[in-house]
């Protein structure tokens, strides 16, 4: 897989990601200010909702653009046969029948993107599969909980 076509695909999933969030923020922003939110008695709470609404949604986008900006300066880093897992390496698992594929990334552990037909799930160090993974080398077996029992995978490539 193209490690620039995937960090591309980070980049513009955050990016929209952040372009949702301060439009949320500003409209909540703009509910928190108009006329018709002032409140008619001490009980209405409607501007005060909508500014700590926009309060958290102006966070979550300080929070999405910091991501943003780790990421354009992360660039495409290579792996070799025996270099151990890191942040910026692209790993395939294979087991139980199917094969995933994991970025470790610096932030935002979770978020999905799609390269071509390939779903890649970002991870952090921080997760329980990402510090898994940290470390490990190709062909390295871990286990990850199953709903009957932890099933075992198998490092197939790291990029």
């Amino acid at each position: 897989m193209d490690k620039s076509a995937l960090l591309k695909a980070i980049l513009d999933e955050l990016e929209k990601e952040l372009r949702l969030l301060t439009d949320a923020a500003n409209t909540a922003r703009e509910e928190a200010t108009d006329e018709e939110s002032r409140a008619e008695d001490r009980y209405d709470m409607r501007s005060q909702s909508a500014a700590y609404l926009a309060a958290g949604q102006a966070k979550m986008a300080g929070e999405t653009a910091d991501a943003l900006k780790v990421y354009q300066g992360l660039g495409p880093k290579s792996f070799g046969l025996q270099d151990p897992i890191a942040t910026g390496a692209l790993v395939q698992l294979q087991g139980g029948g199917r094969t995933g594929h994991y970025f470790m990334g610096p932030l935002r552990g979770g978020m999905e993107v799609a390269v071509g037909n390939t779903t890649v799930i970002v991870l952090t160090a921080n997760s329980p599969l990402g510090r898994q993974l940290l470390g490990r080398r190709l062909g390295d077996r871990i286990l990850i909980p199953g709903t009957a029992k932890p099933v075992e995978h198998v490092i197939s490539a790291v990029e």
